[in-house]
């Protein structure tokens, strides 16, 4: 009964900028971490960026000083800028969200993965 839906992915030519959001919706509690990974044809998963509650940032270095996330805790919303995209930024990109549901359990944590957005930069 979660949802992580991502937009604002396309085709940007090097340089350009695109941003990205991921809503989470559904029966939802409390939202920890959410962050982003991103998988190339033919590569492994790579981590992004992510974002805690608090609104701690952490970045791959490859990313550093370019990406940009935010969150908006009041809309279970996450975000990413791109700046200065490079070819190599080319990648099918993932939201992901580390949450809280209540179940007949009690409170139960999860993580749920958005179905990506596709980022193509080209040269």
């Amino acid at each position: 009964q979660v949802q992580l839906v991502e937009s604002g992915g396309g085709l940007v030519q090097a340089g350009g900028s695109l941003r990205l959001s991921c809503a989470a919706s559904g029966s939802i509690a409390s939202i920890n971490a959410m962050g982003w990974y991103r998988q190339a044809p033919g590569k492994q998963r790579e981590w992004v960026v992510g974002i805690t509650s608090g609104g701690s940032t952490n970045y791959a270095d490859s990313v550093k000083g370019r990406f940009t996330i935010s969150r908006d805790n009041a809309k279970n919303t996450v975000n990413l800028q791109l700046t200065s995209l490079k070819p190599e930024d080319t990648a099918a990109y993932y939201c992901n969200a580390d949450l809280v549901r209540a179940t007949m359990y009690g409170p139960r944590e999860y993580t749920y993965w958005g179905q990506g957005t596709q980022v193509t930069v080209s040269s």
